[in-house]
Formats: C-alpha cells, sequence, structure tokens
C-alpha cells in the first residue's frame, strides 16, 4: 500500500478516534467559551453566543455532563466560562466542581449569557463573544468541534485560519473510498491502531455498562434485555444504546468519538468487540473489523457533513455492519453489500437533535446492520433501482450522501422550526 495514503489513514483513525466527555455540541460550546475566557483575561459581565441552527438543535434536549442536569446554550457557555480548561478540549468540563456549578447557575439567573442563531451558517459553526468593561474577546469554531477558525481580542485578530478544503484539519479525507478502506485494513499493522483502538472499546463499553446499570433516559439498552434476551444479537445493539442512555442524560464519563459525536463512536465499535467475543476471533481479526467499521462511518460522514437532518447512527451502524461481517470471515463483496442492505433500509431516519431518544435509534439501526448482514449471507442483496441503492456500494454510498447534504437542507430547518415551537 502506498505509505502517504497508509500514513493518512492512520491519521484519520487517530485524529477522529478521540475521547469526548458528553455530548458533542454542548462540549464545543464549552470549549469555546472556556477559550474566550481565557483570552478576556478576566470573567466576562456578558456572554453572547451565536451558533448554526445544527448545533442549538444538538443541544437543546441534552444535559451538559457535569452541570448538575443543566441543559442549553446558555448553560454549556457559561459552565465553560466558569470552570473550563480550554487545553481539555472536548473534556474541557472535566474538572468542573460543585462550586463552578453554583456559580454558574447564580451567573444564569442574573441572564449573563445571551443566544442568537447564525444566520447563513456553516452546519457547525458557534461565535462566542465576551465583554468586560472596555475589554472583549471572540472565539469562532467552525466545521469541526475543535477547529478555532478566529480568535480576537479587543478587536484585534489574534488568530485566523483559512479554512481549507479539508474543511480545516491536516487530514485528507479526499484518500477515503472503498478500495483505500479495504486495503488499508488488509495491510494495517496491528501495533500502529492497538492503543486507539482498546481505548474506544475501553472508554465505550464502560459508559455502557453505566447506563446499563443507572436509570438514564428512558433506559433503551436495559428494556432491550430486559425483554429480548441477552444474545449476541441483542447485546450488539443493547450496549451503544445504553452508553446513549447515559451519556445524553448527564453521565460524566468520557466515549471516544467517531465524526465528532460519541454516539458513533459506540455505535462503530461495541457492536464489534460482543460480535468478536461471541465467534471468539483472533485479536488481529477484532482490531481489523474496528479499523473497517470507524472508517467506513467517517468516509460516509464526509459526503454527509458533520451535522445535518441525517441521523449519523445509520452511517455507524453501516460501519458497525461491515465490521460484523468481517468477523464472520465474509468476502470483501458481501461486505459491500451488508453496507448496501443497511443504507437501503434506514438512511431515512432524520437527527431531531441530540436527547434521550437517539438510544433508540442507535438500537434500531444496528438491528438493521445486522440484518443487512444476515440478507446477504442467505443471498438477499437490494439492487439497483430499488430506491436509492445504485449499481455499486461506491455509488450508493455517494446517493445518500446527496441525500444527507443536499436534500435534506429543507428538512433540517424545518425540524428545527418545529423543535424550537411552544
Amino acid at each position: 500500500m502506498d505509505q502517504r495514503v497508509y500514513a493518512q489513514c492512520l491519521a484519520i483513525l487517530t485524529g477522529e478516534l478521540v475521547p469526548a466527555l458528553g455530548c458533542t455540541e454542548p462540549i464545543a460550546i464549552a470549549y469555546a467559551s472556556a477559550k474566550a475566557r481565557q483570552v478576556l483575561g478576566v470573567f466576562p459581565e456578558s456572554i453572547f453566543v451565536r451558533c448554526s441552527g445544527n448545533i442549538i438543535k444538538n443541544v437543546k434536549g441534552v444535559t451538559v455532563p457535569n452541570s448538575g442536569g443543566m441543559k442549553g446554550v446558555e448553560a454549556s457557555a457559561v459552565l465553560g466560562a466558569v470552570g473550563g480548561n480550554p487545553e481539555l478540549q472536548l473534556e474541557t468540563l472535566s474538572a468542573v466542581t460543585d462550586g463552578d456549578i453554583y456559580r454558574a447557575k447564580k451567573y444564569l439567573e442574573k441572564e449573563i449569557c445571551r443566544v442568537e442563531l447564525l444566520e447563513k451558517a456553516e452546519n457547525l459553526q458557534i461565535i462566542v463573544e465576551m465583554h468586560a468593561g472596555n475589554a472583549s474577546s471572540l472565539v469562532e469554531i467552525v466545521h469541526s468541534h475543535t477547529f478555532i477558525s478566529r480568535i480576537e481580542k479587543n478587536g484585534q485578530v489574534l488568530v485566523s485560519q483559512a479554512l481549507s478544503k479539508d474543511k480545516g484539519t491536516v487530514l485528507d479525507y479526499s484518500i477515503l473510498n472503498l478500495d483505500t478502506i479495504f486495503n488499508f485494513v488488509g495491510a494495517v499493522r496491528i501495533e500502529d491502531v492497538k492503543a486507539i483502538l482498546d481505548r474506544q472499546v475501553t472508554y465505550n463499553f464502560a459508559i455502557a455498562k453505566e447506563g446499563l446499570k443507572n436509570s438514564y433516559g428512558a433506559m433503551v439498552g436495559a428494556s432491550l434485555l430486559k425483554h429480548y434476551g441477552n444474545d449476541v444479537s441483542i447485546l450488539a445493539r443493547a450496549l451503544p444504546a445504553a452508553g446513549s442512555d447515559a451519556r445524553m442524560n448527564g453521565c460524566s464519563m468520557p466515549v471516544v468519538i467517531n465524526s465528532g459525536s460519541g454516539n458513533q463512536g459506540m455505535t462503530v465499535s461495541l457492536p464489534i468487540e460482543v460480535y468478536a467475543s461471541s465467534l471468539k476471533v483472533s485479536d488481529e481479526c477484532k482490531y481489523r473489523a474496528l479499523v473497517l467499521s470507524n472508517l467506513i462511518a467517517i468516509y460516509q460522514k464526509t459526503n454527509l457533513g458533520k451535522l445535518s437532518a441525517y441521523c449519523g447512527a445509520v452511517s455507524a451502524s453501516a460501519g458497525s455492519g461491515a465490521g460484523i461481517a468481517y468477523l464472520h470471515k465474509a468476502s470483501r463483496k458481501v461486505i459491500e453489500a451488508t453496507i448496501t442492505n443497511t443504507l437501503a433500509n434506514v438512511s431515512g431516519i432524520v437527527c431531531d437533535g441530540a436527547k434521550a431518544s437517539c438510544a433508540a435509534k442507535i438500537a434500531s439501526s444496528v438491528e438493521a446492520a445486522q440484518m443487512a448482514y444476515f440478507m446477504v449471507a442467505d443471498g438477499h442483496v437490494f439492487l439497483s433501482g430499488d430506491g436509492l441503492v445504485k449499481d455499486t456500494t461506491e455509488r450508493t454510498i455517494q446517493s445518500i450522501g446527496r441525500l444527507g447534504r443536499d436534500g435534506m437542507r429543507e428538512t433540517d430547518l424545518e425540524i428545527f422550526r418545529i423543535m424550537l415551537e411552544r
């Protein structure tokens, strides 16, 4: 395999599979706010947060981690200013204390934070502006939850980073296609990926167990085990659902994300771990299946974008379906057909924000991915012309990307309007 392409695939995995505390959208706001507070140098008298609709949608219904149960943009921004550590990026609220929570609630009562929708914004865009006397600061995040494109202090630009084709990172996502992914899965040296994959499974399995043990959200994961049993096919659904139960509803344990999402990070990893254990495959086989699952999900998101009206649990489940097929020693043809069958089934699930029901969408999507593989194993594949299915899996992924990126743009706006109705 070409060494430049190999290095980029490895860099993509390393850059994408990072820890995050709680839902990534409120954490991104807290991170921007903590950074703006650091730049300002004193605690602000006022905070002005402008966000894209997709950010507001994904913050509205989810509990901010380490916040004592608070929700919303204002809570994320104020808590980030009070107790956030910007050096920790997506774990910026990990060191918040009870005193910080108390002070944040007092500042919220004083209504020091104002929120406004950014018109004609990027899907992922946050601008936090702070004022204290004559001093001011501004921090802008765009395209990626941790990419700071602009920093200002007292009107002076300190940082201004032009957005490149790869949307603000040094990673070259344009190399990703099915040929590249399958070549990398076959060529990757396990020692190059073992540490990041072990961390992904360890973190995500821990929060899944927490979600099963305690009462979070609608307890989707626990309900599955109670009413359907605990065989491998149910565990593959219940564990990522339980992890989502926990993280959507205030659990402060970190997860390792995929495509900027903890829910997607759990969906691409936990079903693989469950099936690998059940099938008693070698560690090498498991790691290669995890690489495949992660990269298939990331590849789809390069076409869809980080945030849209398209539910990321679907693209992540298509990745886990591919990984499950790999664990069964399936051929590339069977693995690709598994991806096609998954997308043909559940690609209509919409994203109506981060909240408790994300767990149910994960469970449904993973079930679809498992069914997709077993259909292929029995010789049944959806054919070109069946809805958005094309003559190759590559083209099917592109057509689904077009649906989520372009076709669902107005859907996204209508979801946002409905969510704002009282």
